[in-house]
């Protein structure tokens, strides 16, 4: 009878670790207060521990973010362009900066691995693995 009721406070345990796990909270995209560069917050810890290690190895050599002006409705070639910029890591935030600056009116699509996993417990039981990672995108209106 003993060995039951230990079984079972055991399994209602390790339930309750494996339940109560960190929330699962998507990194932030947005622009910053001026609009002048974009900001990913809300980054979880194992991920800024990786890019900070990546980071220091080389600091120009990482891509951490892709930004895309997107064609209006008005505009003749419906070509996404790439911004070029600088990314750079800012305590527990990646701020990027381009080049040139933001045009108003213009929508941007934003592309960040940061925080992506591959497969958690849902996407296994639930049998919605995929081959390969998917960016987290954020369309942004400057």
């Amino acid at each position: 009878m003993f060995k039951s009721v230990k079984y079972l406070l055991l399994f209602v345990i390790l339930f309750q670790f494996t339940a109560c796990s960190q929330k699962n909270d998507k990194p932030i995209i947005t622009f910053s207060a001026d609009s002048s560069s974009i900001v990913i917050k809300n980054i979880d810890q194992a991920s800024l521990f990786e890019i900070k290690k990546t980071y220091q190895a080389n600091p120009d050599s990482i891509k951490l973010i892709s930004v895309l002006v997107t064609p209006g409705a008005q505009d003749s070639l419906q070509d996404e362009k790439d911004i070029s910029g600088k990314a750079v890591l800012a305590g527990d935030s990646v701020i990027f900066t381009p080049a040139n600056s933001f045009v108003k009116g213009k929508t941007y699509l934003v592309e960040s691995y940061i925080g992506v996993k591959f497969a958690d417990k849902s996407k296994l039981f639930k049998g919605t693995i995929k081959h390969n990672l998917e960016p987290q995108t954020q369309m942004l209106l400057r």
